[in-house]
């Protein structure tokens, strides 16, 4: 079986390495296509405006305990590694995991993947672009790992804005908004890094929330919030949230002695946003809480709170578009939702089609999609077999959500971590940890 398979990854980003080292634990004959020259995805930061995202002060949201790799932990890479890594600290440690497991050799960088058609139950036709110039390459099965955080979400407010007007996915660093008057659109995580990191050398910074997020410190009692919360992840999933809003109140106290929007949705409505400076900068007066946005004139922001202010530069931090496109948009297309994925993975109706890493968890991603991958190569490689039901299981996933959250194009692949992570593992046996480096095949170069 594994002889007879040919199989393509999209991307080489966190997702897509651990994709590619299982598919190759396994014997299997796989090559990842990858736009950037390097892996590691939205990791790897560029100054230019390009498929990265990340900027020059980012930092993982989540600890470095609950976002490695079980085949190549942080120990492995670098013990002095931070509790919450730069992204430096990361783009290496994907660098290295893909050195110490081999996998350059079987991954095409610089490389664009222009379309993919599912010809028959068996084949894949995948037409990718390498220095300007086109080829098609056939293959038994796809998984994708192109990323969800890419394809720029703008807002839309009636009338017009003369200033400069960006995304979160070209800001890069705070030094180009020295002495401007900056607004900030949203309160993820994203939109409070940036409020907080321009507030350092801007003229002042102001922040636009339209509803109430909760803000979470990044330590509690001395260790990661999201270790400290791990501690609790038997309890059932009420009972957890509850006691993390609780939790949170003692710590901080209400929103609006901040001047901010209060929650009006239970924990894991929404995102929260993990962030120790916010607040801060709101109470020493370097930012400046706004509510939703009523309309654009001139350089006048009008708030419909009645409010209004002059601003050079707004950064539209709203997220981003669930896209595939190299899909044909009526065989795939979830940019509005839902996501009908078993296990956030499995297609109901085409079995060699993989999606790895296409979820959003209240964590970090890749220690699931390396469960995730690891489970699609026993697959493919004849060692475990999809449950009958599968419409039913998929349908499934978007009817019993592991949180009711706010309906939105961002909610719509969100899980909780734990459970999560416990759900994949019950189909793995117990020794699904391969943390040695196995003998690798060469890659042929057709079906």
């Amino acid at each position: 079986m594994s002889h007879q398979k040919r199989i393509c990854v999209i991307g080489a980003g966190p997702s897509g390495i651990t994709a590619l080292k299982n598919l190759l634990d396994e014997g299997l004959n796989a090559v990842a296509y990858d736009r950037n020259l390097e892996v590691g995805g939205n990791w790897i930061f560029n100054e230019n405006e390009s498929h990265s995202s990340v900027f020059e002060t980012t930092h993982i949201i989540s600890s470095k305990t609950l976002s490695q790799y079980e085949d190549f932990t942080f120990d492995d890479f670098d013990p002095g590694v931070a509790d919450y890594p730069s992204h430096d600290e990361l783009r290496r440690y994907f660098q290295a995991y893909a050195r110490h497991f081999g996998l350059y050799n079987h991954i095409e960088f610089d490389t664009m993947v222009k379309h993919c058609e599912r010809i028959d139950n068996d084949t894949w036709q995948v037409t990718i672009e390498q220095q300007g110039q086109t080829r098609t390459e056939v293959f038994s099965d796809l998984v994708v790992c192109n990323g969800h955080h890419w394809q720029p979400r703008y807002p839309d407010y009636p009338g017009e804005f003369v200033g400069e007007f960006i995304h979160s996915h070209n800001y890069k660093k705070a030094t180009p908004f020295r002495d401007k008057k900056v607004l900030v659109i949203g309160g993820g995580n994203s939109a409070c890094d940036v409020a907080v990191e321009t507030s350092r050398v801007s003229k002042h910074t102001s922040i636009s929330w339209r509803r109430g997020y909760r803000i979470i410190p990044k330590f509690v009692m001395g260790v990661p919030t999201d270790v400290f919360g791990a501690r609790t992840y038997w309890l059932p999933t009420w009972l957890r949230t509850r006691l993390s809003d609780l939790m949170i109140s003692l710590m901080i106290g209400a929103n609006e002695k901040y001047g901010l929007p209060k929650p009006t949705t239970r924990f894991g409505a929404t995102h929260p946003t993990i962030n120790s400076e916010l607040l801060y900068k709101i109470r020493h007066g370097k930012v400046t809480p706004k509510g939703d946005i009523e309309r654009l004139e001139g350089k006048t922001v009008c708030f419909k709170d009645g409010s209004f202010g002059e601003y050079d530069t707004i950064i539209a931090c709203t997220g981003f578009v669930l896209v595939h496109p190299f899909f044909n948009k009526d065989f795939i297309d979830y940019s509005s939702g839902p996501v009908p994925l078993y296990l956030k993975m499995f297609h109901a109706n085409y079995q060699n089609l993989y999606f790895v890493g296409m979820f959003q968890p209240l964590g970090c991603i890749w220690p699931g999609a390396e469960l995730q991958s690891k489970l699609m190569a026993r697959e493919l490689a004849g060692k475990w077999q999809r449950p009958q039901n599968i419409a039913k299981l998929c349908e499934r996933e978007v009817t019993h959500p592991h949180y009711r959250q706010v309906d939105t194009p961002r909610h719509t692949i969100t899980v909780d971590y734990h459970r999560f992570v416990k759900s994949l593992k019950k189909h793995l046996p117990k020794n699904y940890r391969q943390k040695e480096v196995l003998p690798r095949q060469q890659v042929s170069q057709t079906l």
